[in-house]
């Protein structure tokens, strides 16, 4: 049942409006999430990029080479049965943001880390409405009751599909500040993951590139590109 179960069974994958949203069906009939639930999509844009993951299966499936469909079991199996509790852990990087904590030393090192990261503290202070306290070192600094209320209200409003996204791009980068600026579309998403690299890029200038940790950020920079482009595409009327 399992070899069965892994083949193409379809000739035509297609988005369907339904409800208020936009199903996949092949063939006509309705993708379900691994949890049977129905696998329904808040835009057509998002519907149709899975359907396209769908349409360019070989004669077996391959999940890997299907990153929306995942993204949308996650957000409707796993995320939306539990939005408070996954919502409180994207929440908490805020606490611990990246860009508030910065080397005491070299002097190049700690310039490069204000030029990437002080805008952000910047836009976080002036347009989420959350004033954050830098620190030098690694030791916790708390940040102001207020800011840490601010944000959290923003991560509990988003929807199951937007959580997932923010989830991503805050866990992948470190920052909560930078997964709402890529989802404010305050910068471009590779900018940020780029500044969300600093460190690692001053670490390799110093000792050299490690093969195998150059495959974990590649494969993280496109999981975390992915996130972005999931969440653009779950806001776009088509």
């Amino acid at each position: 049942m399992a070899e069965w179960a892994a083949k193409r069974f379809w000739t035509e994958a297609q988005a369907v409006p339904e409800g208020a949203g936009f199903a996949v069906h092949l063939d006509g009939r309705p993708v379900k999430t691994p949890a049977k639930a129905p696998l329904l999509l808040p835009t057509e844009a998002l519907a149709r990029a899975v359907a396209a993951e769908w349409q360019a299966q070989g004669e077996k499936i391959d999940p890997l080479s299907m990153p929306f469909t995942r993204s949308a079991n996650s957000a409707l199996d796993r995320v939306a049965p539990q939005h408070a509790d996954v919502a409180e852990i994207v929440a908490a990087y805020g606490e611990s943001d990246l860009i508030c904590y910065r080397a005491e030393s070299p002097t190049a090192l700690v310039e490069r880390q204000a030029v990437a990261w002080d805008p952000l503290v910047d836009w976080a202070s002036d347009a989420l409405d959350a004033p954050l306290v830098i620190a030098t070192g690694v030791m916790h600094v708390p940040q102001p009751a207020t800011s840490i209320e601010a944000l959290r209200a923003l991560v509990q409003r988003q929807d199951a599909f937007a959580l997932t996204a923010l989830h991503d791009l805050t866990a992948l980068s470190g920052s909560l500040i930078m997964g709402l600026a890529v989802q404010a579309g305050h910068a471009a998403p590779e900018d940020l993951w780029e500044r969300s690299r600093v460190d690692e890029a001053w670490q390799i200038e110093q000792w050299g590139e490690d093969e195998e940790a150059a495959e974990v950020a590649a494969r993280k920079r496109g999981d975390f590109l992915h996130a972005a482009e999931l969440f653009r595409l779950s806001r776009l009327a088509k």
